[in-house]
């Protein structure tokens, strides 16, 4: 049996990161639940740990040229808990935009192989790629 790159505390990094996703999603989908909003981050932002290690992740979050992104993300978290719900998602999606922009570009690859729909959701992240910065850094301060 083939054995994948990942250790196994990274694996359940992923299903925490995979279980904080569909919890924000399912906030989302249900009008901007608090609770299930506030359940996703815990279960992203404890996933991101376990992926990355605690280190990695201090850096990631404290880079210089994410301070905004950072800022916003942390901020919108706080709005969420505090019964801001709207405005701190969309505080907190913006966060998530900076943070984690300069991923879309190396989705767009992957997205590129969809049938019919793949060239045109590739441009889409690679627009979206574009806005975030990552053509400015060139994937230079990933921690991965």
């Amino acid at each position: 049996m083939p054995t994948l790159w990942l250790s196994d505390s990274q694996k359940v990094g992923v299903a925490f990161c995979t279980g904080g996703f569909l919890f924000l999603l399912l906030g989302l989908i249900l009008l901007l639940d608090r609770a299930l909003l506030a359940m996703g981050n815990i279960l992203f932002l404890i996933g991101i740990t376990l992926l990355l290690g605690p280190g990695r992740t201090f850096l990631f979050f404290a880079r210089k040229q994410k301070w905004r992104g950072t800022l916003a993300f942390w901020v919108g978290i706080a709005l969420i808990v505090a019964r801001w719900t709207l405005l701190g998602f969309a505080v907190e999606s913006y966060g998530i935009f900076v943070l984690f922009g300069e991923f879309f570009k190396t989705i767009a690859g992957f997205a590129y192989n969809i049938p019919v729909v793949g060239p045109y959701i590739s441009k889409v992240l690679q627009v979206a790629g574009d806005k975030a910065g990552a053509n400015e850094r060139a994937h230079k301060d990933l921690p991965v």
